[in-house]
C-alpha cells in the first residue's frame, strides 16, 4: 500500500511541476492493453468538480485508477458499492477520498445551514444532508460565519473515510486484514498540490 500511495504522491509532484509521463502515444498504447482487463492500483472517491480530474491530478493513465466522482465526495450506498466492487474485483489496495479547496458542495451546505428556510431540490438536499453532519462539530467552537471552507472540506473528507471503513463488511474486513488502506486527501485548486491525511 505504501508503493501505491507513493505512486500517487509522485504523480501529483509531476502534475504540479508540469512533467507528465503520459502523452498521447502512451495513452494510446494503454488503451489497447486495458481492453480485456483492468488492474487499478487505487480507488479515488472524489468530487465531481470539473477542476479536479483525478487521472490528471495524479498523472496516471488508463486503467491505473478506479475513479468514483460525486458532488462533495459524499458516501452513499452507490459509492460504497462502487468501492466494494473495485476492492473485491480488482484487489485495489488503496482508497483515497479526495476533497478539494473551494468546494461548491461544502459552500452550498454552509449556505443551507445559514438559510434553512430556503428551498432547493430534494436531490441537492440529499447531498447537503450527507455533508452537514461533518460540519456540525465545527460549530462547537465557531459560528457558521467563522467556519472556514478548508476546515469543512477536511472534516467532510475524514467523515467520508470513517463512513467507508464502518459501513461495509467488505471494506472493514479488508482493512482489518491489512489488505486495504482508506485515507483522505485534499487537492488545492491554486497550487495543484494534494495534501494526504496519512
Amino acid at each position: 500500500m505504501k508503493n501505491q500511495l507513493k505512486r500517487l504522491k509522485d504523480g501529483n509532484q509531476r502534475f504540479v511541476s508540469g512533467t507528465t509521463i503520459h502523452d498521447i502515444d502512451s495513452i494510446s498504447s494503454q488503451r489497447i492493453s486495458v481492453v480485456k482487463a483492468q488492474e487499478p492500483f487505487a480507488v479515488i472517491l472524489g468530487c465531481s468538480d470539473s477542476r479536479v480530474p483525478a487521472e490528471l491530478v495524479f498523472d496516471q493513465g488508463l486503467g491505473d485508477l478506479f475513479v468514483i466522482r460525486v458532488a462533495g465526495n459524499v458516501v452513499a450506498p452507490s459509492q460504497i458499492g462502487s468501492v466494494e466492487f473495485a476492492v473485491s474485483m480488482f484487489g485495489s489496495p488503496l482508497v483515497v477520498v479526495l476533497g478539494h479547496s473551494n468546494c461548491g458542495a461544502i459552500e452550498a451546505t454552509i449556505d443551507a445551514m445559514k438559510n434553512p428556510d430556503e428551498s432547493t431540490s430534494i436531490n441537492i438536499q440529499s447531498i447537503v444532508k450527507r455533508i452537514k453532519p461533518a460540519i456540525e462539530p465545527l460549530l462547537l467552537n465557531h459560528t457558521l460565519d467563522q467556519v472556514r471552507t478548508e476546515d469543512a472540506v477536511k472534516a467532510n473528507v475524514l467523515k467520508s473515510v470513517a463512513q467507508l471503513t464502518s459501513s461495509s463488511e467488505i471494506i472493514e474486513s479488508k482493512v482489518a486484514d491489512g489488505q486495504l488502506n482508506v485515507i483522505g486527501a485534499c487537492y488545492d485548486l491554486k497550487t495543484g498540490v494534494v495534501d494526504f491525511y496519512d
